[in-house]
């Protein structure tokens, strides 16, 4: 691996499971969008096990840069080029037609009111019947599901009050005013979770 790329242990760890998993669900050719894409590793890996579908990398504005050098490196013709999105502010409307939606470990750093943003935005991104993906640490009936899990809310919390493990309860209450009704909830190593949201009706309707 080159010293120059960026490079995260989580999605070393965790690219395997989830790939199994997407197989599973993102069955017909079309374009998926990655919310949040961080170094690129993710999107190398699925874009090269899952040829029929073309990988949308996507990131804050300040960060969608980041993946190139493993975009480069890999020159795979199923990735396009990285796209600044803010979930807030961003303009859902330049992105291309998708057909689902993948998101890891970024609800738990979004503030809420940026996770309400991105489940509206998938919303109406999405057509009816699509999928959206959201891998992560989730909470169960106001308890988490391991001690690691607890420890690591609370590191959250320390490095911002805004950021922390999210209820799976407030996640399927916002996507039920969303349209996006939670079809499956994965368990994967790590005590994580791959929650599968299916679009039943646009945002608003």
């Amino acid at each position: 691996m080159q010293t120059d790329k960026p490079f995260s242990q989580a999605c070393e760890n965790n690219k395997a499971p989830i790939l199994e998993q997407l197989s599973g669900f993102f069955t017909q050719p079309g374009t998926i969008l990655e919310i949040g894409t961080g170094t690129g590793q993710h999107a190398v890996h699925f874009a090269s096990h899952l040829p029929h579908l073309t990988w949308q990398p996507s990131d804050h504005p300040q960060n969608d840069q980041l993946c190139m050098p493993w975009l480069d490196e890999a020159r795979l013709p199923n990735i396009n080029p990285p796209l600044p999105l803010d979930v807030i502010t961003g303009d859902w409307a330049h992105l291309p037609a998708i057909s689902g939606v993948f998101s890891a470990n970024t609800a738990h750093i979004m503030a809420w009111e940026e996770v309400e943003a991105m489940f509206r935005g998938i919303s109406n991104a999405l057509p009816v019947n699509g999928i959206f993906c959201l891998y992560g640490p989730f909470s169960y009936g106001g308890r988490h599901t391991s001690p690691s899990n607890e420890r690591f809310n609370r590191s959250l919390r320390a490095q911002a009050p805004h950021m922390g493990i999210r209820a799976i309860e407030d996640l399927r209450r916002l996507g039920e005013s969303t349209g996006l009704v939670l079809e499956r909830d994965v368990d994967l190593p790590a005590n994580n979770r791959l929650l599968v949201w299916l679009l039943t009706r646009p945002s608003g309707q």
